[in-house]
């Protein structure tokens, strides 16, 4: 658990656009669409909305699509991609350095 996904941003041919792969599938085989933190909010958790919860919190986003490992994000202006990238591998990392592991009371007796 909290293994960094890898992420790879792929260009787009529409301005505006910015595709990003992943190394493991998001989605089955169906697509998740996010405009706002309303839809992000109505939907179940799982992985597609964790990682369309902080793209949008992230600003200058207006929607995020994502089927299988492709997660297209369509901005509200050109340089609000930035750190984009950065979010989507991180999104599952839940052990980070000066972070204090929990262990059950009990564990290993």
């Amino acid at each position: 658990m909290g293994q960094p996904v890898t992420v790879i941003e792929v260009p787009s041919s529409q301005p505006g656009v910015v595709r990003y792969r992943t190394n493991r599938p998001l989605t089955g085989m169906g697509h998740e669409i996010y405009r706002s933190l309303t839809d992000v909010e109505a939907a179940a958790d799982k992985p597609a909305t964790r990682i369309a919860r902080i793209l949008i919190e992230h600003g200058g986003v207006e929607s995020v699509h994502i089927n299988g490992n492709v997660v297209t994000v369509h901005l509200g202006h050109a340089d609000s991609d930035v750190g984009l990238k950065e979010l989507i591998e991180e999104v599952f990392i839940y052990y980070r350095p000066g972070v204090e592991v929990v262990v059950p009371e009990g564990f290993g007796d």
